[in-house]
């Protein structure tokens, strides 16, 4: 069939060029926006579209920058309102006032910014001298408008600049129970903990705390922050003697996180009359000593089970239950924090009995060099180890006065702004290049590659190198023992030939054999996660952390991918050590703490203007 108007596009008929009806994309500029005609506005109108040409005329014209409208707002408070930055200038240099009050609420413009959370026009007003601190006719401060209508931003500069984070409401509400009660994301109520808001306040009305308004709201973001996080008590009985506890155990406790629960049945257990196996299975020491010994005895016990004299489906049956004794204790006794040192745990257990097979089966059938040979790799295993284990992998810290003038920084600084590529939310503290928030530590690390729970830490810009000593030291061990053990079973059973040699083995001592297949095991995951690791890191210059996220990183995006941090491998390999390579490479002396980003973040901005009337009390309820 013929297209008409592709025809008519073709000998140039209609209203498009070839390119565009052939599906390409045209090669002329797009035309320039039609710029709306503001003559006909009157000045609060203007004030509210942001057009700032208006404004100005009428104001040069003879308009009093100060004269409120009918409901007794002013141009600022407008201006505010809808973030007009321009415009604010220009008022305030014209002589607006910063504290005028206006509309039902009584309010000041830094109300109506912070209400609706311009962080912009909350700065500009700040600057020129407005009072955080005022009250409306509802007793509330820009903090506790901020706080209760989740404008985090807003939130952290108003406590940078000096706002008491605990300053009470005409109603004695604090913050922190207005984010309670009315913001179901965790900020800003985990902000308001780490800027230093207390849990402890209570209102005047009803005598509850922050944890209590969460509980009636049901907010299970705010009570697992307040009691997880800030440590919130729930002993603390309000006006009508309703403890927090009790306002949780009152419920069939389904919609709380698991946690929570936990901590919740844990505190029951402690704080009333219980069976002592009860008591002991919420006993925090007795339960850490659990996870402690639990990998010892799992390990001892099935090597003792091997060594019975019976038939495999039996000893088979008899590992299963064992097992599953443990799977049932684990998930009654451990919680998450628990579950973070389980591998920890089980890695310390493997090699202690490692080293008592060693000394009591394997020395005496390989001789003291062989012994000497696996303890002096056993020493260097066990230095980075420690080193991977109690050093610092390059957290990021902040004094509290740094985390308030980075805020100011940031807030008052041109772009940007708490974008999460150059601001952690959680530390409050700039992000450096290739630093990332790790969700188990809670805390920054400069140069993160990832959590490790083999070591119980995070690796990073300090305890890389160390991380993969230990990689290689436990890889050499593990080829140590496997070694020794086929020397201690050739000492002391009779093998047949062929496949028939295992059987012999796991017969004559069945212990040797268990051990020995931990090894194996050991030395099979250790040779992936070793050659992985120097995959990553030497020939790529890149961690971790990067390999799985470059996709979301624009340094990396920009490069298809690619590291923008590779030299090569030999000087990949020297910035690794820290050492020079027998002056065929040297190591970058970046410090990766405080490594900026490499570019600015995008940010958008908002043009639809706020047409309504100035807010009413209804819009607190």
């Amino acid at each position: 069939m013929y297209d008409s108007t592709c025809g008519a596009a073709a000998t140039g008929q209609c209203g498009k060029s070839q390119r565009e009806c052939e599906g390409l994309p045209s090669r002329e500029p797009p035309p320039a926006p039609l710029e709306r005609d503001y003559s006909g506005f009157d000045i609060v109108k203007a004030t509210q579209y942001g057009a700032f040409g208006r404004v100005k005329e009428l104001v040069e014209a003879g308009w009093d920058v100060n004269q409120p409208d009918h409901e007794t707002v002013t141009l600022l408070h407008w201006a505010a309102i809808n973030n007009r930055r321009e415009i604010i200038e220009y008022l305030l240099s014209k002589g607006a006032i910063v504290d005028a009050v206006g509309g039902e609420l009584q309010s000041t413009p830094l109300h109506w910014a912070t209400r609706q959370g311009h962080l912009e026009a909350t700065v500009l007003l700040v600057r020129a001298g407005a009072d955080p601190t005022l009250r409306d006719a509802e007793g509330c401060a820009c903090l506790h408008l901020a706080a209760q209508f989740g404008h985090t931003a807003v939130v952290a500069y108003l406590v940078a600049r000096g706002v008491d984070p605990d300053a009470p409401d005409a109603g004695g509400m604090t913050p922190l129970m207005w984010a309670a009660w009315k913001v179901s994301a965790v900020d800003p109520t985990r902000l308001l903990l780490t800027l230093g808001a207390s849990t402890s306040p209570v209102d005047r009305s009803h005598g509850n705390t922050a944890l209590h308004w969460a509980i009636l709201a049901r907010n299970t973001t705010a009570i697992s922050t307040l009691v997880l996080y800030g440590n919130a008590s729930l002993d603390v009985p309000n006006l009508r003697g309703a403890t927090p506890a009790a306002m949780l155990q009152a419920g069939d406790c389904l919609w709380l996180g698991s946690k929570v629960a936990d901590r919740v049945r844990e505190h029951a257990l402690l704080t009333t009359r219980r069976s002592i196996f009860r008591r002991l299975t919420y006993e925090k020491k007795f339960r850490w000593w659990c996870v402690v010994a639990m990998p010892f005895m799992a390990f001892y016990v099935t090597g003792l089970v091997l060594e019975i004299d019976t038939l495999y489906m039996f000893k088979m049956f008899l590992l299963v239950c064992f097992y599953a004794v443990l799977h049932f204790l684990g998930n009654a006794l451990f919680d998450d924090e628990l579950k973070n040192i389980f591998p920890l745990s089980v890695y310390l257990a493997t090699k202690v009995w490692f080293y008592i097979t060693w000394a009591a089966v394997i020395a005496p059938a390989v001789g003291a060099p062989a012994t000497l040979a696996f303890l002096l790799c056993s020493a260097a295993l066990w230095y980075t180890f420690l080193r991977s284990w109690r050093s610092d992998p390059g957290v990021i810290t902040a004094t509290k006065t740094d985390k308030f003038r980075t805020i100011i920084e940031l807030s008052e600084g041109s772009g940007g702004g708490f974008e999460p590529a150059r601001f952690c939310s959680a530390c409050l503290v700039r992000r450096p290049l290739r630093s990332k928030h790790c969700s188990v530590c809670n805390r920054c690390v400069a140069k993160f590659d990832h959590h490790c729970p083999w070591v119980g830490n995070c690796i990073g810009a300090n305890n890389h190198r160390y991380f993969l000593g230990f990689l290689a030291s436990l890889l050499v061990m593990c080829a140590w023992m496997v070694w020794g053990g086929v020397q201690a079973v050739r000492a002391q059973c009779a093998l047949a030939p062929g496949a028939r040699a295992l059987l012999d083995a796991l017969r004559c001592n069945a212990w040797l054999s268990w051990v020995m297949l931990n090894a194996l095991f050991h030395l099979f995951w250790v040779a992936v996660l070793t050659g992985c690791q120097l995959y990553l890191v030497v020939c790529l210059g890149m961690t971790t952390n990067e390999q799985l996220n470059r996709g979301r990183y624009r340094h990396f995006q920009a490069r298809g991918g690619r590291s923008p941090f590779t030299r090569g491998p030999l000087n990949n390999c020297a910035d690794l050590l820290g050492v020079r390579l027998c002056g065929l490479a040297a190591p970058r002396d970046t410090d990766w703490a405080a490594a900026g980003l490499d570019d600015e973040p995008d940010t958008d901005t908002d043009t639809e203007p706020m047409l309504r009337h100035a807010p009413h009390a209804h819009h607190l309820v």
